[in-house]
């Protein structure tokens, strides 16, 4: 009983990250090649509404996740334009967007409150459903969890072992020098913008599709954007360790759910909320792993060098500073 307990708890951790691991990765590959997109929050609440809406209409889960998908990317294109062609700030025009989107969801996703859709349904992978244990927690889900889990080796491999991922490193660290090199950092800037968007679009969508089911206010979404932007720093701005992020925060909220059968005299909200104070000190502790002062005091502990090897991260050095050619 107990083991079936374990795989049921780590079976719902898979599952419950993938709407924010999707967009954790999305935005991982946005800020690696130098562009801030703070337009998360809304990006997931309106690719939600609009993947809901379209499913409902058309009775075709892929045209739903399509419709999020564009979404999504319309939104990160339109970061990107208004910061690398008309000079404006990422971090005002994102944050415009977060708010115009969310309203925007909540406006047009009125008709479909409360409605019963169409949803994405579980597909056992042959074979390895069959792993003890293992099989339950990882090979038991439906298609968008699968493709979540391979986009994260994926992105890593994709990033650090390919040409194209070179560029996307090199216009997010060092634009000019790429720029000097024949390489034009707005274009691929933008790009990787979009690539980020269809993603961050497609967590929205697994929302509405898959994790909870239909719209209706709130929908459950709210507030995902910005701890998908939170995993990004706990990453270190590197796909691995962001998923590892997603998967700590899904756990969090999981094993929130089981305390509360556990522990029923302890408010609710408790374990609501707990996973946020928990993301913030994991963020202090990073900023504090990567100051100099902190690794001349690890000097040559093994232990210690390892602990916060495991928490540094850098992030791009042109990271929200677009490159304008003269």
């Amino acid at each position: 009983m107990a083991w079936l307990d374990f795989t049921i708890l780590m079976s719902s951790v898979v599952a419950g990250a993938t709407p924010i691991l999707l967009a954790t990765l999305g935005e991982t590959i946005t800020e690696k090649g130098g562009l801030i997109n703070l337009s998360l929050d809304g990006s997931i609440l309106l690719s939600a509404m609009v993947a809901f809406a379209v499913a409902f209409e058309t009775d075709n889960l892929l045209l739903g996740f399509a419709a999020a998908a564009i979404v999504g990317a319309l939104i990160a294109a339109t970061v990107a334009l208004f910061s690398l062609y008309f000079g404006q700030s990422q971090v005002a025009v994102g944050f415009v967007l977060t708010l115009m989107a969310r309203d925007l969801a909540y406006f047009l996703g009125n008709p479909y409150s409360r409605l019963y859709g169409s949803q994405v349904t579980p597909l056992q992978i042959p074979v390895l459903s069959k792993i003890p244990i293992l099989g339950q927690i990882f090979f038991n889900h439906n298609p968008l969890v699968y493709l979540s889990m391979v986009l994260i080796g994926f992105c890593w491999w994709y990033i650090y072992r390919t040409p194209m991922g070179l560029r996307l490193r090199s216009v997010g660290e060092q634009p000019r020098a790429s720029y000097a090199r024949g390489i034009d950092p707005r274009r691929l800037q933008l790009f990787y913008a979009v690539c980020g968007g269809l993603l961050v679009g497609l967590g929205g969508a697994s929302f509405s599709l898959y994790t909870k089911p239909g719209w209706g206010r709130p929908q459950g979404a709210e507030g995902t954007g910005w701890v998908a932007l939170a995993l990004v720093i706990f990453g270190g701005w590197q796909p691995l360790r962001a998923a590892i992020g997603a998967y700590l925060f899904s756990f969090l909220q999981v094993l929130g759910i089981y305390l509360q059968g556990w522990l029923p005299s302890v408010p609710a909200q408790v374990f609501q909320v707990a996973p946020f104070p928990l993301m913030i000190f994991t963020l202090l502790v990073m900023y504090q792993a990567q100051k100099e002062t902190v690794s001349q005091w690890v000097g040559d502990k093994s232990w210690m060098k390892t602990f916060v090897e495991v928490f540094s991260g850098a992030a791009p050095s042109s990271l929200g500073k677009p490159h304008h050619p003269e």
